[in-house]
């Protein structure tokens, strides 16, 4: 696939750049450009994302982070089966346990939540830093929501996390599960002040929460380009009706 010219694989964080130097000097290269390449399109375009990961991984299975950034890709793709070897292989390589949520909901994603419930307890939970141990929350809330265990779910997700004014960068999402699971449970007015609480703390719009919020008070948006086009169309209406009369006489 073809890798546009201000792309030069310098750009990939350093830690990979170092994993790379096992590879001949042109070899890293071609597999940092593509590394680069799937970290550009990841979010926007997944499935191109994934294509060059698999180039990057033909060219270079044994390096961890390649073996990782294919996990990450096919995850994104909904490819569970492959997003989780990838993500085994990944932390065999290093030996770290930072992947244990994400391999966790491929679990879920595999539609088997109760193996993602028996990750969540496992003593490699107690290693992850915080971000992760949230992360691992979410996954196991929606595991019980995946088994239709509604109100365990919303236990689960009732943490000091939670209950934190303190907003960090998983408490948006972490918010917004938790309405979403109250909602779920047919708690609505618990489930709207939630979703206010998630819109506070969604600095970057990681959410929907305030299209959820303004749903549930009622408030109906309407697109405006749709809106645009059909005051247009009843001007030209108008236009055209007012031409027909004006031929007429």
């Amino acid at each position: 696939m073809p890798i546009p010219e201000d792309v030069t694989g310098d750009e990939i964080d350093k830690d990979v750049r170092q994993e790379l130097q096992s590879l001949p000097k042109t070899l890293a290269e071609d597999v940092a450009k593509n590394l680069v390449m799937v970290a550009r399109l990841i979010d926007e375009e997944p499935e191109r994302a994934y294509a060059y990961s698999r180039i990057a991984l033909r060219l270079a299975s044994r390096v961890a982070a390649v073996r990782e950034a294919a996990g990450f890709a096919a995850y994104a793709t909904q490819k569970y089966a492959e997003a989780l070897a990838e993500f085994r292989a990944a932390r065999r390589m290093t030996g770290t346990v930072e992947l244990w949520p994400l391999m966790a909901d491929c679990e879920r994603g595999l539609g088997r939540p109760e193996k993602a419930l028996d990750m969540a307890g496992a003593p490699e939970v107690q290693k992850l830093d915080k971000a992760a141990q949230v992360e691992m929350r979410l996954v196991a809330a929606g595991a019980r929501r995946d088994m239709g265990q509604l109100d365990a779910a919303i236990v689960t997700l009732q943490s000091n996390e939670l209950a934190s004014n303190s907003v960090q960068p998983w408490t948006a999402r972490l918010r917004y599960a938790y309405a979403d699971a109250l909602l779920a449970a047919g708690r609505e007015g618990e489930a709207r002040e939630w979703f206010a609480k998630a819109v506070e703390a969604d600095r970057d719009g990681s959410t929907d929460a305030s299209d959820r919020l303004a749903e549930l008070d009622g408030v109906e948006f309407m697109d405006a380009l749709v809106e645009d086009e059909d005051q247009d169309g009843a001007a030209r209406d108008d236009q055209g009706a007012q031409d027909d009369a004006d031929h007429k006489d």
